[in-house]
């Protein structure tokens, strides 16, 4: 059976979940897209509901299916693909960190939280605390991620919640005054601190910070996205620690 009316149950549940109020109420949170929902299934992330149009019905046994309108009136997207599900978010306690991660300091644009996330599964920053930012798991924070949110291990708190499970590891903190990053010799266990492109870090993250460190840049630039700065440094110092 084609769901066919908005104002089913299921379809409005799911809706709901475009909201940071009703994630954080049911702890669940959407992925869409063929490809996005399969790798989340293939992660073994906790998936509550499939939903899809019935030309991808074939490829998810089970799922529930809507109309076109219906889907459209569901998803986040331009032009919505025809999959969507719900999926279980993480309990993630704040814990002391394993190996070299990264904190988010202040950052507001769920673009640039999502490319973090992405970049840090990459480059093996398997940890990332966050402190007053972007909701990580907004559907364009997790289409930002490209799956890394489904490898990332997110903990969100208080600056004195997560400076106090970091208590002990090197912060590494970006800032236009630092050491020119490509001197700099990373220990072999680090937090990179990366703060907004507006206000930077907080003074509470800065006054914790063990060392500081730049991206040397022309004159004739004032500042590089967070996320691209992110980028460079976690694979900058990442290089720097392994030689």
């Amino acid at each position: 059976m084609i769901i066919q009316s908005r104002f089913n149950e299921k379809v409005k549940a799911l809706a709901a979940l475009k909201e940071k109020k009703f994630r954080r109420e049911r702890g669940e949170y959407l992925v869409e897209g063929y490809k996005m929902v399969s790798e989340c299934i293939a992660a073994g992330m906790e998936v509550t509901t499939v939903a899809c149009t019935e030309e991808y019905s074939a490829y998810f046994p089970g799922a529930m299916i809507v109309s076109r309108a219906v889907f459209e009136y569901i998803s986040d997207e331009r032009t919505p693909q025809g999959v969507i599900a719900s999926v279980r978010i993480p309990a993630n306690v704040i814990v002391r960190p394993h190996g070299r991660c990264i904190l988010l300091d202040g950052l507001q644009d769920p673009g640039n939280v999502g490319t973090i996330i992405r970049t840090a599964n990459a480059a093996g920053y398997g940890q990332i605390y966050m402190i007053n930012c972007a909701d990580p798991f907004s559907p364009k924070c997790v289409r930002s991620s490209m799956s890394g949110v489904f490898f990332a291990e997110i903990m969100q708190g208080s600056a004195e919640e997560v400076l106090s499970a970091l208590d002990g590891t090197p912060l590494v903190c970006a800032d236009m005054n630092g050491e020119n990053a490509y001197t700099f010799r990373a220990p072999e266990k680090f937090c990179l601190c990366i703060g907004s492109e507006g206000s930077g870090l907080s003074s509470a993250v800065r006054g914790a910070a063990q060392f500081t460190v730049k991206i040397p840049m022309r004159p004739t630039c004032e500042s590089l996205n967070a996320a691209v700065s992110a980028g460079i440094l976690m694979y900058l110092l990442h290089g720097a620690e392994r030689e």
